[in-house]
């Protein structure tokens, strides 16, 4: 980076590189200009005459693109997780003991013992109540899985949320039980979703919660991340993202995406009349209220395999009343579909809560993980946004034992993107990896880390996903007039990319921009 002057000029000027701005209009200039946080001109080398005084940062041939969106990220979740027990990697019980006893030991207050990213698919830990009774800790203990839909609780767990043999499973989810009928500890869904709101008292104390969001978020900036969708957002984050934004300690934008505190409950009826989809600013803006189709553990599938007829998973009640709701008060909204059968009640909902009217927002799928070529059609039809996440390749690539439908493709991002649905890239932040430049490049390869093809017919190429990140995921969040896009007038959020796909280089991070300040440079 080169300047003159004692004094900081009012423009930077960015060139020698390869400038992908994402809009077509202004296409890939040789030079673009910021001052005031905003992109305020773009074009030939010409323009460095126009700014004598500007600084100027030499690409030195790198790619400058615009800041990376994350459209589905559990920010205000995920900033939790350094309170509890990280049993990521974790294969043995007494490892796990010991990590649960240190969350016991460092908070003496909280009524229960949490634990987060349990995988017994990669670990081989398994977990029931009786496992966590034989540690003897003094209070309740839950362990999410790390897919946010299951999870363990003790036995005094179960009797703290009320369980037993004769309890029925909520409408949303369900309790495991032993061939005698008793509860195994396993949550599963929406029973699992109450157990994680019952076990978050004194947690989520908005002081510490606002200090660990900060962190978390200086932390996106390093891998390129400028804004996030919060993808389940409940009230009480709402106020603490608000908060941070007024006392200037926001590193990351955020688009809130209305939720209860139940993670898997859809809408806060109590939220109903705060502000609508889009109202706030670039800090914090309010986007579609989520709801749940299916599951993410037990995902709803009705499909064909060798011509025999499959149908199993979980379909989430009440969906068409919620959305029905949130259409007719102004709000956007935003459907979790894993399995195809979830997407085609997805559709269903909206279809219904639009029929005969124009809505004032429109509607994005979040995942689209299993998708045949009806569905994909109706997305269409419907103008439905598809918000994936490339990095689901590693994350259920191997667990799909190389099962194949014979009317519905796993993660058929090709097929999507051929058919001209829209489409928003992100992570599932915790529930996979969070670097957008890592998470791309399983879309990228469709090969899982230890080298697994899963479906390499639906890749997609390294600059696709980077319109993905940028300005695909700026208009799933209806943002594409303030971000996503490097055009005079629009925020000043940018990523420097170091290395090549495809050169045996390592992609890397190395600058972050945000509103045309330079927050974080690799060293």
């Amino acid at each position: 980076m080169t300047g003159s002057g004692s004094t900081r000029p009012s423009s930077t000027l960015f060139t020698n590189g390869r400038i992908m701005s994402m809009d077509s209009r202004v296409g890939e200039p040789d030079v673009l200009v910021v001052r005031d946080g905003r992109v305020v001109a773009t074009g030939g080398r010409e323009l460095q005459q126009q700014y004598p005084g500007a600084t100027v940062v030499d690409l030195a041939g790198r790619r400058l693109v615009p800041g990376f969106i994350d459209a589905h990220h559990h920010l205000s979740l995920a900033a939790l997780y350094p309170l509890w027990a990280d049993l990521a990697g974790v294969a043995s019980m007494e490892e796990a003991g010991r990590r649960l006893r240190a969350v016991g030991a460092r908070e003496p207050s909280a009524p229960w013992i949490r634990g987060c990213q349990w995988d017994e698919f990669r670990t081989g830990l398994l977990l029931d109540r009786h496992a966590l009774d034989d540690l003897g800790l003094d209070r309740p203990v839950i362990v999410g899985c790390f897919s946010v839909h299951r999870a363990v609780v003790s036995s005094a767990g179960l009797d703290a949320l009320g369980i037993g043999p004769r309890t029925h499973d909520p409408p949303n989810g369900r309790i495991e039980r032993d061939t005698a009928g008793e509860p195994t500890g396993v949550l599963i869904e929406g029973a699992w979703s109450a157990a994680h709101a019952a076990s978050m008292a004194g947690y989520d104390r908005t002081d510490r919660w606002a200090d660990l969001i900060e962190e978390r978020s200086d932390a996106l900036l390093q891998v390129g991340i400028t804004a996030v969708h919060d993808a389940a957002c409940p009230a009480t984050a709402e106020a603490v993202y608000r908060t941070l934004a007024t006392e200037g300690r926001l590193p990351v934008s955020v688009l809130v995406m209305p939720h209860a505190n139940e993670l898997l409950a859809g809408a806060d009826p109590e939220r109903w009349d705060g502000p609508r989809t889009g109202e706030g600013d670039e800090d914090v803006r309010v986007g579609p209220v989520k709801f749940f189709a299916d599951g993410g553990y037990e995902v709803a599938i009705d499909a064909h395999v060798g011509g025999q007829h499959v149908r199993f998973g979980q379909l989430f009640p009440n969906l068409g009343a919620g959305v029905e709701e949130a259409v007719r008060r102004g709000y956007g909204v935003a459907i979790h579909a894993m399995g195809n059968a979830g997407l085609a009640a997805a559709l269903d909902a909206w279809e219904s809560a639009t029929r005969g009217h124009e809505p004032t927002h429109g509607v994005r799928i979040e995942h689209v993980t299993l998708a045949g070529r009806a569905e994909i059609d109706r997305m269409r039809a419907l103008g439905a946004i598809g918000v994936v996440q490339p990095g689901f390749v590693d994350v259920i690539g191997p667990r799909l034992d190389h099962r194949a439908f014979d009317d519905a493709t796993w993660l058929p991002f090709g097929d999507l993107l051929a058919a001209g649905i829209p489409l928003a890239a992100s992570s599932d932040s915790p529930c996979a990896l969070t670097a957008p430049l890592t998470e791309s490049s399983f879309g990228v390869s469709r090969r899982t880390s230890d080298g697994r093809a899963v479906g390499p017919d639906q890749a997609i190429d390294f600059d696709e996903w980077l319109r993905l990140y940028t300005i695909g995921a700026a208009t799933a969040g209806g943002q594409q007039d303030e971000r996503g896009r490097l055009a005079p007038g629009l925020r000043a959020d940018l990523v420097v990319i170091d290395g090549a796909p495809g050169a045996g280089d390592e992609l890397r991070v190395a600058q972050t921009w945000r509103a045309g300040e330079l927050v974080y440079e690799r060293v």
